[in-house]
């Protein structure tokens, strides 16, 4: 019978289900819309920022270890065994606590610039973002335009101005989005506030973060005195969701931010962003004066905003074909 240090089984049960279907079944992978997908094989089975739930057998899990054991049926050993002989996925999977601060910002792997940003800046402009944030965000180094595919790039970083994050994503209608090796979800996108400012206003995505800023742009009120902050996408509460762990992104924040006493939540109208707001409010609601503030209208900031400003944003995604 084969034997595992707990490193080892500890190291496997690291591997989320998304990046080992990228890496060992990319076909199996089905995108639905932003952050999920299904399988091929079984279309109930949805896969959310890498946790996955089966929905006709009403189970699910937090990794690839327990995706094979439960659906493939592995047994343990062999699925431990399974994952820790994929090429590339124990070397991206190296235990975080043994890497000093240093090589975790070295290890981010920036994607290359392009020698301008016209297509990102024609692009955001037709999402209804303002040109004067664009190029605020474009001239402090914040976006710029990925090289040669033409992404955009929204960078974030530490404390020290370091980028310890990039999310790219598609400038066209094919929803295109992930976010570069080595980037850290603790330091994702977001823009502070240029004056002491004792709350922050959390965002699924930066456009929806950007639009918001537009809004305040639009009522002539400072929106670079705000702390906008953005999630790099929805997270997923637990099952639990009275005692779901907060967003990395969100306590790294607010460690670092110790005079916030006020947390504005802008998720979308829709399951996710609902039940990832309550648990919100439950871990939060104690310690923190909590304002739930969805838009107003459309699923997401950047609809409310399009709407706002009769943007077709399906005609959008056309011009961009």
């Amino acid at each position: 019978m084969a034997y595992f240090t707990p490193e080892q089984i500890s190291r496997a049960k690291e591997i989320d289900l998304l990046t080992y279907l990228q890496n060992y079944n990319p076909d199996e992978l089905v995108y639905e819309s932003r952050n999920t997908y299904h399988t091929r094989t079984h279309d109930s089975l949805k896969i959310n920022n890498g946790m996955w739930y089966w929905f006709s057998r009403n189970i699910g899990g937090k990794n690839a270890l327990e995706y094979l054991i439960q659906v493939e049926e592995y047994k343990f050993t062999d699925a431990v065994s399974h994952l820790l002989n994929q090429k590339g996925l124990e070397k991206r999977y190296i235990p975080k606590q043994i890497l000093t601060e240093k090589e975790k910002i070295d290890r981010l792997d920036l994607p290359k610039k392009a020698s301008n940003n016209y297509k990102i800046m024609s692009y955001l402009q037709s999402r209804g973002i303002s040109k004067n944030i664009i190029d605020e965000c474009i001239n402090k180094g914040y976006i710029y335009q990925e090289y040669p595919k033409n992404n955009v790039v929204f960078v974030g970083f530490d404390e020290e101005n370091n980028p310890r994050y990039a999310g790219v994503r598609g400038t066209n209608s094919s929803r295109y989005m992930h976010d570069a090796y080595g980037s850290d979800k603790a330091y994702s996108f977001k823009l502070k506030s240029v004056v002491k400012n004792n709350s922050v206003h959390l965002f699924e995505s930066a456009i929806d973060l950007l639009s918001y800023a537009t809004f305040k742009e639009l009522k002539n009120e400072k929106w670079d005195e705000e702390n906008l902050l953005s999630l790099a996408g929805i997270y997923s509460p637990g099952k639990d969701i009275l005692n779901s762990k907060v967003p990395k992104t969100v306590s790294t924040f607010l460690k670092n931010n110790s005079n916030v006493d006020t947390i504005y939540i802008h998720f979308d109208n829709d399951t996710a962003g609902r039940i990832a707001t309550q648990a919100l409010i439950n871990s939060f609601s104690e310690s923190y004066k909590i304002i739930n503030d969805p838009p107003k209208s459309g699923k997401d900031f950047n609809d409310y905003l399009c709407d706002f400003l009769q943007i077709n944003r399906h005609k959008c995604y056309e011009n961009y074909r």
